[in-house]
């Protein structure tokens, strides 16, 4: 794609990056009250049976998901009209979901600025290792990717980092208004939580809320993860990077079920987001739907999603992701060469 088609693309999307207040009332109402009656549904359950409670939790998590597509959508400044009303909403939001504001907004945007490059990896993305990096790592190195990157871990262990480590502390380095604002989102969590558990107890507590953090942390790694690394996303070195290639040709299109879709907030449509951050959830299907060139971004489903879970590392070469197991030979290829380096020579011996 030349920069004329690149500007002209740019160009039709922004056309859809115009908040609308209305819309966005409107999805606050049929996001976060049912939420709250979900939760209420869930502790009034408990005196039915703990295994109602459970089902009616991980319903809610998948509202919370909602919420935080709303959170996301403040940090851009493209849910309401007002900047005002998207920081207030966005840190209303960050405390239902532990994100804070100012932190998530600083690595989020470097995340769309750096996403697909390779000279630029490190902040607001998953941790991604070429073919050639992972070669020539250490052990140790090769170990801790390995550990970083399996399901379990990933998936299993993830939510509960993110929730509990690192959203809940400052970055080194952070400025006044975002260490302020992580302070104020961490104070917030601690008076609503003690609330809730001064008024229905402890157990109650965490039967609920902690099925609704985890399925709600799997799902948004889940959307995070897999809609970057597919097999022929896009990654290049600085001097070759194209903002406008990144977003089409590194974000893919979700094609998830309407409901799903719908609790999701159309994050789906990720292409569309990088190709126009400014573009709010409730707008991305129009903007793919009346953008022709946005139809031929690479479309995974719920099936050929899972098959990303064996995409490990990226081959710069080929332009593809590959699993551990197409690497091994590489690996022996590396240890034979350094055994023959190790060889005596006849003369040493």
């Amino acid at each position: 794609m030349n920069k004329d088609k690149q500007r002209e693309l740019k160009k039709s999307v922004s056309a859809f990056a115009k908040p609308d207040t209305q819309a966005g009332v409107r999805q606050l109402i049929n996001t976060i009250l049912p939420f709250a009656l979900l939760w209420y549904l869930a502790y009034a359950s408990l005196s039915i049976s703990v295994w109602l409670t459970i089902p009616v939790a991980m319903i809610a998590g998948g509202f919370v998901v909602r919420i935080f597509i709303i959170f996301h959508d403040c940090t851009h400044q493209s849910f309401l009209k007002s900047q005002k009303a998207n920081r207030i909403i966005g840190t209303i939001t960050g405390i239902l979901t532990l994100f804070p504001f100012d932190k998530w907004k600083r690595s989020h945007s470097i995340h769309h600025a750096t996403s697909g490059n390779l000279d630029k990896r490190g902040t607001g993305d998953i941790w991604v290792m070429t073919v050639d990096e992972y070669v020539e790592a250490s052990f140790k190195e090769r170990i801790a990717y390995r550990i970083y990157r399996n399901p379990i871990v990933m998936f299993g262990l993830g939510p509960l980092y993110l929730f509990l480590i690192s959203n809940r502390f400052n970055r080194k380095g952070a400025k006044k208004k975002e260490r302020r604002n992580t302070y104020v989102t961490n104070v917030s969590i601690t008076v609503l939580y003690s609330l809730l558990i001064w008024a229905i107890g402890w157990e109650a507590f965490l039967l609920i809320q902690l099925p609704i953090l985890y399925v709600s942390g799997i799902l948004g790694i889940w959307l995070f993860y897999v809609q970057h690394q597919f097999e022929d996303s896009y990654f290049e070195d600085e001097s070759e990077w194209d903002f406008v290639k990144a977003a089409v040709d590194g974000s893919s299109y979700y094609k998830l079920p309407k409901l799903l879709q719908w609790v999701s907030g159309n994050i789906g449509f990720h292409h569309v987001h990088h190709l126009s951050p400014r573009v709010p959830n409730y707008a991305l299907e129009d903007a793919h739907e009346h953008t022709p060139p946005l139809q031929h971004a690479t479309t995974i489903t719920l099936a050929t999603s899972l098959e990303s879970i064996r995409f490990r590392l990226y081959d710069t070469e080929n332009k593809t992701f590959v699993s551990f197991k197409e690497v091994k030979p590489l690996l022996k290829k590396k240890r034979l060469a350094m055994l023959d380096q190790q060889e005596p020579t006849f003369q040493d011996k």
